[in-house]
């Protein structure tokens, strides 16, 4: 893109000021800006005035769970047919790693966090010993894909790169890095984070697909017969990745995905919960619960809206490139943004300052038309890791740990 074009663009968009120093930048900066502003979707800015104004909801009803009961009775029909899905090369899973660890205290990759006590045991090593313990049962190496960000792409391949996988086989190893968005003011002026760069932030957990597509992924996935991607986000250190029982399950119910959840610890617990919302699948956020939906209860007498998910989804590859096309909605997020300032100091600031923009999986998932939710034991599956102490923490997680016999 010439300097003519991005000041056309920019023009149009009412975002003149991304120019304001170029005249300082050296010529590979100016080059890269110039890359970005052509690269750059502003369209999304007009959604900021959007904040605080969700999507319009359809009617809500309960989604039916696989329980522990049933799964354990079951249990070696869902084994025989995971595995040799398995084996037939036909599982793949895709761990979402495009966050830093800043909530840790920490400026690297969330993955290269050491949660390790008398030893190194990182977030990344938890994972792929956990994707370990299935390719030793089955006997079958599961295409790992993992997606990045443009800002932690090279740590993280160098990070992997140097401890040689923690034992995966390399040439199973795939990676690719999720589209991202511009963020702005409360009005849809793009921040800039660097006098040459447009501050951006990756465009949601609904992203993977899309980006895999743009990375032509999606040819690999055909050349290997692939037809299931089990996604899972980075800071869970306990669960279990193309669990041949999960797989089964998903496939025995002829599902277009399966949703590892647990039993929520209360009505009111912070997680999203399976349901059906206008006769298809989806998730109701913890907050739209209303109390009759908390108080609702099935045909067992147990809470209606009980299972919370846990981001860990086996999707079914055909049906994903069905509803590849369809436009989902644009979530408007309000978040502390890093700015150049008029002065062009960078600013830090404390509390809130404008708009990320996001496409959520809970929209994906209501774009197909069945589900298994899946139940699984919080204690053996669910260790999140979002802070550096208390609730959801790296404390947490490595007392789950222990309880689960892992050396730290």
């Amino acid at each position: 893109m010439t300097f003519e074009e991005a000041k056309k663009k920019l023009e149009a968009n009412g975002q003149m000021h991304v120019l304001k120093y170029y005249d300082e930048l050296s010529d590979a900066e100016k080059a890269a800006l110039l890359q970005q502003i052509d690269e750059t979707d502003f369209e999304v800015l007009k959604n900021a005035k959007n904040l605080g104004h969700g999507s319009e909801r359809g009617k809500f009803e309960p989604l039916a769970c696989m329980q522990l009961s049933e799964i354990e009775k079951r249990k070696d029909e869902f084994n025989k047919i995971g595995t040799k899905a398995i084996q037939q090369g036909k599982v793949a899973a895709c761990l979402l790693a495009g966050g830093m660890g800043t909530r840790l205290g920490s400026d690297d990759p969330k993955g290269m966090y050491n949660i390790g006590l008398t030893k190194e045991v990182f977030i990344f090593q938890r994972i792929i010993e956990n994707l370990l313990d299935v390719v030793n049962a089955t006997g079958s190496w599961i295409h790992l894909f993992i997606m990045t960000s443009e800002k932690n792409h090279e740590k993280t391949v160098n990070f992997l790169t140097e401890k040689n996988f923690f034992g995966y086989k390399a040439d199973k190893v795939t990676f690719f890095k999720q589209d991202m968005a511009p963020a702005s003011d409360y009005e849809g002026k793009v921040y800039m984070e660097e006098k040459g760069r447009i501050s951006t932030s990756p465009n949601g957990n609904a992203g993977w697909f899309s980006s895999m597509i743009k990375a032509g992924l999606d040819k690999t996935l055909h050349a290997e017969g692939i037809e299931w991607v089990n996604i899972f986000a980075v800071d869970n250190v306990l669960q279990r990745i193309a669990d041949p029982c999960f797989v089964g399950a998903t496939i025995a119910q002829k599902a277009e995905v399966g949703a590892k959840v647990v039993k929520k610890n209360a009505p009111d617990e912070g997680v999203g919960v399976m349901c059906l919302e206008d006769g298809k699948p989806s998730i109701v956020e913890y907050y739209e619960l209303t109390q009759e939906m908390m108080d609702a209860k099935d045909e067992a007498g147990d809470p209606a809206y009980n299972y919370g998910v846990i981001l860990n989804y086996l999707f079914n590859v055909p049906a994903l490139e069905r509803i590849a096309k369809n436009e989902l909605p644009l979530h408007v997020v309000e978040k502390k943004i890093p700015f150049i300032n008029d002065n062009g100091e960078l600013v830090k600031p404390e509390t809130p300052n404008g708009c990320k923009f996001e496409q959520l999986v809970l929209d994906m998932i209501h774009e197909l038309d069945s589900c298994v939710p899946y139940e699984v034991v919080r204690e053996k599956e669910f260790a999140p890791i979002k802070n550096k102490t208390g609730k959801d923490s790296v404390e947490s997680a490595r007392e789950l740990c222990k309880k689960n016999n892992i050396e730290l």
